[in-house]
């Protein structure tokens, strides 16, 4: 039997069973709240060699990214209370404005996302993990990242590519991404802006 579902920006909001109404009022108020803050290109000012923009709150990625330059890639655990199983993979390299995947490099890209990838395996097993990036209407942070977690199979939608290597994975530039394993392929998802509510929070 599916799971009730509520819509938001496009994304249904999945409940766990046993999750009650008022919890899914809360959830989606909550969602709701961070959508309002998004990392707009134009709210963007996070510049490294100017210390005093980093200190608003949708540079704060950009701050952990200082602090691991020594690391092409690191991985930081989802700070947020209410996402207490998820993990971010993140470049230490920084782009311009809100940090779009489709500017950095294809080998760059390809790169965090097995690195994404390979930490969904780790924590979730071969099967069971899925990577979503954010579409920019929508991200509250605007150093690139990617979140990881356990895939929530009931939202599985219809509108997927079948891709077999990580590097054929598709990054239009004014949506999200979601990927997930099915028989030793990858479905990859496009077109919507939060993605990230495919992961069991």
């Amino acid at each position: 039997m599916p799971m009730p579902a509520q819509h938001h920006v496009g994304r249904p909001i999945l409940a766990a069973p046993g999750f009650s109404k008022p919890g899914m009022l809360v959830l989606a108020l909550a969602l709701t709240v961070e959508a309002q803050n998004p990392a707009a290109p134009g709210a963007c000012i996070c510049d490294p060699a100017n210390p005093e923009t980093l200190k608003t709150r949708n540079c704060s990625l950009c701050n952990e990214a200082i602090k691991h330059s020594a690391e092409p890639i690191f991985y930081l655990k989802d700070i947020n209370p209410r996402k207490p199983n998820r993990w971010l993979a993140l470049p230490s390299r920084h782009l311009p404005a809100n940090h779009p995947l489709h500017d950095m490099s294809h080998g760059e890209r390809t790169a965090l996302w097995k690195a994404a990838i390979t930490k969904g395996k780790e924590l979730f097993g071969e099967d069971a993990w899925a990577v979503a990036y954010n579409g920019p209407d929508v991200r509250t942070q605007c150093h690139t990242h990617i979140h990881i977690g356990r895939f929530i199979t009931v939202a599985e939608l219809p509108n997927f590519k079948i891709v077999s290597r990580i590097e054929d994975i598709p990054v239009p530039p004014h949506a999200g991404v979601w990927v997930h394993p099915v028989k030793g392929k990858l479905h990859v998802h496009t077109g919507e802006q939060i993605t990230e509510t495919v992961l069991v929070r």
